[in-house]
């Protein structure tokens, strides 16, 4: 019987990731940049994604692959850096030919930073581009990096007593399969340890020395606070098995389930909660296994955002509260 074994992302061919960002102004941007063409999928469940291209993914439509995804801050004003993103495609003459024009596929969403610092800062053109340099190196990073520089978590009661959040990556080999996971964690809710009530970080007490519960301090509002708008948890799914895109989009839809199992409350009306799936490889195996994998590495890669992300802009992170509190089971199925 194949064991679970996990893998840093890096070790799933045909695709690079990269990071850019800029730390003072708490914003940036990453991009997962394919070899060749990856059949691609998503899943939204948020209600207001700022999103460039998901439509193309719709199995109805005739794209066959995209040439990256692209994972931004800025709100809207990050759509740009696709710009930068295409830029490079282009140079590397990687897209699809039309007369005697390149034109590479690019989908992208963002999450909402323009209230971790002061906005005045948006991933831009140039930090696409830079971000895809970046990427030749395909190193593994987490925490405050890319897109996930101006993440936060826990905010139903404002900025003041939320927490710092960032990106995430976790993967798994089975046998031959690889699946993983890369996400940025910019919730309103608060994030737990998989399949657990052990919360890792959210929205903060008076004091700031201990944690409440966000679902149980919207009950008590009745409603959400004006701050809710400022969220959306992005990623995306990388596997090497070799499905079609209506099997990709149905594995993008299993990955939601791993923010379902670590985020509380999430996929709310004012999210832009949106998991993108890629394939890349050629090994056998059925939409299925691949989402089931991909629901536990989402999971895991939220938890990893969270543990794995330092203090930042006067915002407590989880490790504030001591290594008791980030010794978890991010290791290990």
């Amino acid at each position: 019987m194949a064991k679970w074994k996990e893998i840093p992302i890096s070790d799933i061919k045909g695709v690079k990731i990269g990071h850019a960002h800029d730390e003072e102004h708490a914003t940036g941007c990453t991009v997962i940049v394919c070899d060749k063409k990856g059949i691609c999928g998503v899943d939204v469940r948020g209600g207001g994604p700022a999103s460039r291209e998901t439509n193309l993914l719709n199995p109805m439509m005739s794209n066959d692959g995209v040439h990256a995804v692209c994972l931004s801050g800025g709100s809207a004003f990050g759509l740009d850096a696709s710009s930068g993103v295409m830029q490079y495609l282009e140079e590397k003459g990687k897209g699809v030919k039309v007369g005697d024009a390149i034109v590479p596929i690019v989908v992208s969403s963002c999450i909402f930073d323009l209230s971790c610092v002061d906005g005045k800062v948006r991933p831009d053109k140039k930090m696409g581009y830079d971000a895809c340099v970046d990427s030749e190196k395909n190193l593994v990073r987490h925490g405050n990096v890319g897109a996930g520089m101006g993440a936060t978590v826990g905010k139903l009661h404002g900025n003041d007593s939320s927490m710092k959040s960032g990106l995430g990556t976790y993967a798994l080999q089975v046998g031959s399969l690889q699946v993983g996971a890369i996400v940025v964690v910019n919730a309103i809710g608060d994030v737990y340890e998989m399949d657990s009530h052990k919360q890792l970080a959210g929205l903060l007490n008076r004091k700031k020395d201990g944690m409440l519960s966000s679902e149980e301090e919207a009950v008590k509002l009745l409603q959400l606070a004006s701050a809710f708008s400022f969220n959306t948890t992005i990623g995306a799914i990388i596997t090497n098995a070799n499905l079609d895109k209506a099997e990709m989009n149905k594995v993008a839809a299993m990955a939601s389930n791993g923010l379902a199992r670590t985020i509380r409350p999430v996929n709310t009306s004012m999210d832009g909660d949106s998991i993108y799936a890629v394939s890349v490889g050629k090994v056998k195996s059925c939409a299925d296994v691949v989402g089931t994998l991909a629901s536990h590495v989402m999971a895991k890669a939220v938890n990893v955002a969270v543990l794995e992300t330092e203090e930042k802009y006067g915002y407590k992170s989880a490790q504030s509260f001591g290594p008791t509190h980030v010794h978890t089971v991010v290791k290990g199925k």
